[in-house]
């Protein structure tokens, strides 16, 4: 009996629109013994509800798009008792998450890779309940994920993130929160606050691949406080020149969960997508919840 697999494509993702590519990776999986039913989505969520309503009859399901449409997948997949192994062909401007694992954005190679893997569970994280795959973030730079219009992303690709991202600075602001941790309380304003399981956050700020482990049951929590003195300030742009976030005033954690009181529901950014805020979130580590094929 033939072994399924559904093929998700976001055909508005990336630099080209070209689906040419992608006969090369379904012959792959035909050659590895799948009947392979392919979906296109056609709007904001689509994803998600081809996973849920769909998924559970396949195999294996497999995406190609950014980071949006694995989180769509995701999302559809955690509806499921029982889903499937996901696979992901990079096909956005960013893609943090195929970074973090170095996927291949060859949609050949990605194939390639999806059918030599065994399956490999990862950590996946819940924001107030909802899904996420790699980052949770609010602050500076986390508006540039989903304020470039598509058709710049497209165009420009990871340029597009960076001159979203100097925009962002004419808009710095302090985001005053309390974010609480199994063991710490941080109470303060902050510029940028990030829990994230990605070596790469909105293509704009780097951790090292030794400080992150994608199925420890941690996330990685980043608090940058806003600089209150011209040495704080200092030490800021250092660590942001450096990429350096375990330096002092810098706030750099290993934790399971974390809840963040605002008083007031700043929007957040999930996996690069917007997601509105509330004056209580809570964020929490499911581990090694999912099997994906890496």
């Amino acid at each position: 009996m033939a072994k399924t697999l559904l093929l998700i494509v976001n055909p508005r993702a990336g630099r080209t629109r070209s689906m040419a590519p992608l006969f090369d990776a379904v012959a792959r999986f035909c050659e590895a013994g799948y009947l392979v039913s392919v979906r296109r989505t056609a709007y904001p969520g689509h994803a998600a509800e081809i996973v849920e309503e769909e998924g559970a009859q396949f195999d294996r399901i497999v995406c190609c798009g950014g980071d949006g449409t694995l989180n769509e997948t995701v999302r559809g997949a955690m509806t499921l008792d029982a889903p499937p192994p996901v696979g992901y062909i990079p096909g956005g401007s960013t893609n943090d998450f195929a970074a973090s694992l170095s996927l291949s954005p060859d949609p050949l190679l990605a194939a390639e890779q999806i059918t030599a893997s065994q399956g490999r569970r990862l950590d996946i994280g819940t924001f107030n309940g909802r899904p996420f795959v790699y980052v949770a973030s609010f602050g500076a730079f986390t508006r540039a994920s989903y304020a470039a219009p598509q058709s710049i992303k497209n165009d420009l690709g990871h340029l597009a993130y960076l001159l979203e991202g100097v925009r962002d600075l004419s808009t710095l602001r302090p985001y005053p929160a309390t974010v609480t941790t199994e063991d710490e309380i941080f109470d303060g304003d902050f510029l940028f606050g990030a829990v994230t399981n990605a070596t790469s956050v909105g293509g704009l700020m780097k951790l090292h691949r030794d400080q992150v482990v994608l199925d420890d049951g941690l996330f990685e929590l980043l608090l940058i406080p806003n600089p209150t003195s011209a040495s704080e300030l200092q030490n800021l742009v250092r660590c942001l020149i450096l990429q350096d976030f375990t330096g002092s005033g810098v706030v750099f954690r290993h934790v399971p969960a974390v809840t963040v009181e605002t008083p007031e529901g700043f929007p957040w950014t999930l996996d690069g997508e917007y997601g509105s805020g509330a004056e209580r979130v809570e964020i929490r580590n499911l581990h090694q919840r999912l099997t994906f094929l890496l």
